[in-house]
């Protein structure tokens, strides 16, 4: 135990697996169920693992077979996964004996984005306030739009504008509601989209942003991160945005009967939504396959640092973009903005990556073998469990549990991070007391 506690990647793999295993027990017992019958363990374990890791692909109609009891557990997890394993831990830490152990402080820091260890306190009472304001105006602007498509309801609308409130700013697709309501209604779903994209961000952006605009400064005084995060995430809706108008436009299946604001909509919901959120959009099993294969991609690169949103991230992206223009233009640095990158944040990077794009090769390759589904669905359902994006074209079948099992080993790393799994499971080597030579190799 004494290792576990003294080894930071472990210790965090540590309490997400005690937080799954808390949550999977909960989810078994009949009050969880509307049947009232105990719910088999695969659905309960890979219902907690979606859950804690804010992906949202649910095996199960949300609001059809949890009681609010069972929604209820879903919902905590879904909180308790977005503020991250290591804060939620250093938070009741600080409650009972108000100090922070350095290893926990470590694991937070890199969760959080926080820059130095004697910030982590200050940035996690940010976080909080932070977290807990956005998801109380998403809360807020939501309940008008509910009274009005649940015909006055206030029990049931109240209790949907909390889950869609904390779900959406988690990025966690998990709805309330049966029908998906949400989708065609302004009203709903413009502060769901909008939660969404916030969340997507990650803390610290969000702070940066805060700390800017509270001193009065515009977005020139924004650091480095913040400004590479921001310009990615707008270029990567954009684009989507104008790859579904032009490919899916005249899609008829996908928009039969709809008129221009329709679609525009529903285009925009879909540039914003499958990067991370994966509210369920009934319409998108009839997306071409051009379409999958581009939202597998958006999907793989996911949010920002630090957020509720998985994938390599944007900022990881933006830096293998820049290291490729330097190779081109055969510049000797990574400059961006007036600064240049450490050569550090490339390897790391680089490195994110290409164990990124193994793993996803490796589950694809799983899933083909136990499964008849073709390779685009199969490639979907991988970024989608990786990148926490929360879609599933029926790939994760509760009657085949490899396929489950391997989406959840999916969504574990997603939510941890690649890296953070390594450096679990693999031994600390000693600083090696010899630099040996360099010399250059052929490349490409």
């Amino acid at each position: 135990m004494e290792k576990v506690a003294s080894h930071p990647g472990r210790l965090s793999l540590a309490y997400f697996i005690v937080l799954i295993l808390l949550v999977t027990l909960l989810l078994t017992m009949p009050v969880s169920s509307r049947s009232g019958e105990f719910t088999d363990f695969n659905t309960a374990f890979f219902t907690a693992v979606s859950a804690l890791s804010t992906c949202g692909i649910a095996i199960v109609n949300t609001a059809a077979y949890w009681t609010y009891f069972g929604q209820a557990v879903i919902l905590i997890a879904i909180q308790l996964g977005g503020l991250g394993v290591m804060t939620f831990a250093s938070l009741i830490t600080m409650t009972i004996s108000r100090r922070i152990r350095v290893s926990q402080k470590l694991l937070t820091a890199d969760e959080l984005g926080a820059s130095k260890l004697s910030e982590v306190q200050s940035v996690i009472a940010v976080v909080l306030v932070c977290t807990f304001s956005v998801e109380t105006v998403a809360f807020l602007m939501l309940l008008p739009g509910l009274l009005h498509i649940n015909s006055g309801s206030l029990g049931n609308s109240l209790w949907e504008a909390l889950f869609f409130a904390v779900a959406s700013y988690n990025n966690a697709g998990f709805t309330p509601d049966s029908a998906g309501l949400y989708i065609n209604s302004w009203s709903v779903g413009l502060p769901i989209l909008l939660s969404a994209f916030v969340g997507t961000l990650g803390f610290p952006v969000i702070l940066n942003i805060f700390r800017c605009t509270k001193r009065l400064e515009g977005p020139r005084r924004w650091n480095l991160h913040t400004k590479l995060t921001m310009v990615t995430t707008m270029s990567m809706v954009t684009m989507s945005l104008v790859w579904f108008l032009l490919v899916e436009w005249n899609n008829q299946t996908l928009f039969w009967n709809s008129d221009i604001s329709s679609k525009l909509w529903h285009s925009l919901v879909a540039a914003v939504m499958p990067r991370s959120a994966g509210f369920d959009i009934s319409w998108m099993p009839h997306v071409t396959e051009q379409t999958k294969l581009f939202m597998s991609m958006v999907m793989f690169v996911g949010g920002g640092s630090a957020s509720t949103a998985g994938g390599i991230r944007v900022t990881t992206l933006a830096v293998l973009v820049l290291v490729c223009r330097a190779a081109i233009l055969r510049r000797k640095d990574d400059a961006v903005f007036g600064k240049r990158l450490h050569t550090q944040t490339v390897i790391m990077s680089i490195a994110i990556t290409a164990t990124c794009g193994a793993m996803v090769y490796i589950a694809s390759l799983i899933l083909l073998t136990i499964t008849q589904r073709s390779l685009t669905d199969i490639l979907f359902e991988v970024c989608s469990a990786f990148g926490l994006g929360g879609y599933t074209l029926g790939v994760a079948d509760p009657s085949n549990p490899g396929t489950l099992y391997v989406l959840a080993v999916l969504m574990f790393i997603g939510r941890l991070g690649p890296m953070t799994v390594a450096y679990a499971i693999s031994k600390p080597q000693p600083p090696q007391a010899v630099r040996y030579p360099a010399e250059s190799i052929i490349v490409g």
